[in-house]
């Protein structure tokens, strides 16, 4: 066995009027990169999801898992990238009679393209999932902030045995309750009651948030005519309560405005982590493949030698 210098004839050696990229070398680190990069990203998340615990005190907190994940996307990217890059350049054709500047600048296009292909591939799979995921952190921010008028509407919805169709969240339910409204402080029922004093707080609290006097006399008519409170002291007790509805209001809209500051701060520190992850994997892609385009450009081919029978 003796090893000898790879060869080409002379016709074969002028390659300028050949294409410089090598599509299936491309491709093949592609595919490499974006199922090693589909492996571990399934493998990151088993291992965060078996470090996760519901129980207090338990567990990774979530920002060691937030930390935690962002390093695994960087190692994730730099381990399968660099991967794809070093196929590409190591499956590619041999470029003979060239510059060595020239080779390295097409090695490192070769891990770049595998890079950008294997990146939109794996971006198709998984660009559902984190998108579902950082929407519904916005989303549950978001719905925080009716959570109190649309409890109070559903409520006031219930207590009036209204139609779903027709919905007590309607405003003109609240014209509505004026028309009958009976200074003498005439009796009703206590569903009717219940679903008056709903829609009268629901219309104070979604609006500006003060009690009308008209609106406040009339509640405490109602509240006067089921408890030995007299006329003032129900006004009073009126202030008392709504005063910790409208904190109660105040309170989750303050909760909602931190929820959806804290999820635009995950949402762009993720992405902004998942860029810098990204242009890693594009580096070691590139830098692996001038690696294994040296490994393919010296390749020696090994030719066996027969010796003649005597």
């Amino acid at each position: 066995m003796i090893g000898t210098t790879e060869h080409y004839p002379a016709a074969l050696q002028d390659s300028s009027g050949h294409s410089g990229v090598s599509w299936a070398a491309i491709f093949a680190g592609a595919a490499a990169a974006a199922a090693l990069s589909l492996l571990l990203i399934m493998l990151g998340a088993g291992l965060g999801f078996s470090a996760v615990s519901p129980w207090a005190n338990e567990g990774v907190g979530a920002k060691g898992l937030g930390i935690t994940a962002i390093i695994w996307l960087a190692v994730t990217q730099i381990i399968a990238s660099g991967m794809g890059g070093y196929l590409a350049g190591r499956l590619r054709v041999k470029w003979a009679n060239m510059h060595g500047d020239e080779v390295y600048f097409r090695d490192t296009a070769h891990g770049f393209l595998a890079w950008a292909v294997a990146t939109l591939v794996t971006a198709m799979l998984i660009a559902s999932s984190v998108s579902s995921v950082i929407g519904s952190g916005v989303q549950a921010g978001a719905s925080v902030a009716s959570g109190a008028a649309t409890a109070m509407s559903s409520a006031a919805g219930s207590a009036a045995g209204s139609n779903a169709s027709h919905g007590s969240g309607n405003s003109s339910d609240y014209f509505i309750d004026t028309l009958f409204r009976d200074d003498r402080g005439t009796a009703v029922s206590e569903d009717a009651a219940h679903g008056v004093v709903t829609r009268i707080f629901v219309r104070s609290l979604g609006n500006d948030g003060q009690l009308s006097a008209e609106d406040r006399t009339y509640l405490a008519q109602i509240v006067a005519q089921r408890t030995n409170l007299s006329q003032p002291e129900a006004e009073q007790r009126v202030d008392q309560v709504y005063a910790k509805a409208h904190q109660a209001v105040a309170d989750a809209k303050v909760k909602a405005k931190e929820a959806a500051d804290t999820a635009a701060k995950v949402a762009a520190w993720t992405t902004l982590w998942m860029f810098i992850s990204l242009l890693l994997g594009a580096f070691f892609a590139s830098l692996c493949a001038t690696f294994g385009g040296r490994r393919r450009d010296a390749v020696t081919y090994l030719t066996t030698t027969t010796t003649p029978l005597v």
